[in-house]
């Protein structure tokens, strides 16, 4: 999963990255939007893989990953050739993790007021802004293609131009993508365009140490002033947790129980984000590899056994499956087997979140 984190400059979205990576990229002085964009990729934190590790002692361990992004300040307005390269690298992420500034820090300058809900609707309107000129340039060049159509082909792109009028309308009112009711078959035909505002996004409320009592209540109402589908909120203390995040084990586990902070915030992001773009994980077990396979909820055996190898999903004959909590319980996979909580699914099964499989195959 590739997620793009994306924000006003000195809302602390590069503090942020490094809360969750734990890395060191340099955090900007001022308020300017020329950053550079850092990447890093981080491990998924699974419980269940720990625990199969520890059942099947297998010789290597392998965990879901996540690939962050981290992109200059927002605005998308400029015509400036590097802008143009981040925006069209961002495009391509799954989807926008916005951190949104709420900490108060005489340090860090601001024009007016902290107002989270406020620089929400700026980032959104820059979104929509870009989305609106794809949207524009297409409309354009169909009505030109329109023009050297025959009239038995005209349907199609009749069709396309109607989709993208309303595309514009919604827009043009404000209204992101991700709103709007679309088919599937016009999801399929639209997806090359990888419209920003098309994206789940993540609402990331920076806090300060002494807003973390009111964190929740906080969330909401941010989520309340943002009401659009497929998006959600979390909340974190992005200096404090950059800081525990660069610390050594011993030190980091000192260092959160002198604040009180019983779980860093990495992994519930990472899991509202697999919420978002419909992420689940199937896992596979075994003397030599416990491994977590991200796929998208709804995958059938067939295809997720394809995640793992092609050759896998084209020989598919079945699936051995067993609920991650039946093999904990039964302790192993022949005791499982005995109390017939070993499953033998075939091309219609859907994989369940935390399905532990055995795929077998013809060569």
């Amino acid at each position: 999963m590739r997620l793009g984190i994306i924000g006003l400059p000195q809302s602390g979205k590069t503090t942020v990255f490094n809360a969750l990576t734990g890395g060191a990229a340099p955090v900007a002085s001022s308020g300017g939007y020329g950053q550079d964009t850092h990447v890093a990729i981080v491990k998924v934190p699974d419980a269940r893989v720990d625990r199969l590790t520890e059942l099947f002692n297998p010789r290597k361990t392998t965990y879901a990953e996540v690939q962050y992004t981290d992109f200059p300040g927002v605005g998308f307005g400029s015509r400036d050739k590097s802008e143009a390269a981040w925006v069209g690298a961002l495009r391509t992420v799954d989807a926008l993790v916005l951190v949104v500034r709420a900490f108060a820090n005489a340090a860090v300058p601001r024009e007016g007021p902290v107002d989270p809900a406020g620089d929400v609707e700026k980032v959104h309107l820059d979104l929509i802004v870009s989305d609106l000129g794809i949207v524009e340039r297409r409309q354009q060049r169909l009505e030109q293609d329109l023009k050297r159509t025959k009239q038995a082909e005209r349907v199609p792109v009749e069709a396309e131009i109607e989709l993208f009028k309303h595309f514009q309308e919604q827009l043009e009112a404000g209204i992101p993508l991700r709103d709007v009711e679309i088919s599937e078959e016009q999801e399929r035909a639209i997806r090359g365009f990888q419209f920003l505002s098309l994206k789940p996004v993540l609402l990331v409320l920076n806090l300060d140490e002494g807003q973390l009592p009111d964190a929740e209540e906080r969330e909401q109402t941010l989520l309340a002033a943002y009401s659009h589908k497929r998006t959600a909120v979390a909340s974190l203390t992005g200096q404090i947790e950059m800081e525990i995040a660069q610390l050594g084990d011993e030190d980091r586990a000192v260092f959160m129980e002198d604040l009180g902070i019983k779980e860093l915030a990495a992994g519930k992001i990472i899991q509202r984000s697999y919420d978002l773009t419909g992420l689940i994980s199937f896992l596979t077990a075994g003397e030599d590899e416990v491994r977590a396979w991200p796929i998208v909820r709804g995958t059938k055996a067939p295809q997720a056994a394809g995640t793992i190898h092609s050759d896998l999903e084209k020989g598919f004959i079945r699936a051995e499956t067993v609920a991650y909590q039946d093999l904990i319980a039964a302790g192993s996979l022949s005791e499982a087997r005995k109390r017939g909580q070993l499953r033998q699914e075939g091309k219609t099964y859907t994989i369940a979140d935390g399905d532990v499989v055995n795929i077998l195959f013809s060569k």
